[in-house]
């Protein structure tokens, strides 16, 4: 495991200390998590960004394609 400094303003600080106190864990431990939980949120709109641009991508290709799936969702969603 690597070593990183990691300089927190004050009043940020403080916040962590006691979010970390309600949590029962360590300021450190509440850290590594709001990071963990960061970098997982960063990943997954990475992802839907992706899949976004490539839906789009095919719509343009086929519209036929689009116009279906578009009938289905609403099916789905009006709950028929």
């Amino acid at each position: 495991m690597s070593t990183t400094s990691l300089k927190l303003p004050d009043k940020l600080k403080q916040r962590v200390i006691a979010a970390a106190r309600r949590q029962g864990v360590t300021p450190h431990a509440f850290m590594l998590n709001a990071i963990a939980q960061g970098a997982t949120a960063a990943e997954h709109r990475a992802r839907f960004v992706a899949e976004a641009g490539a839906a789009r991508k095919a719509s343009r290709q086929d519209p036929d394609k689009v116009s279906a799936s578009r009938h289905l969702w609403r099916r789905r969603r009006a709950g028929a």
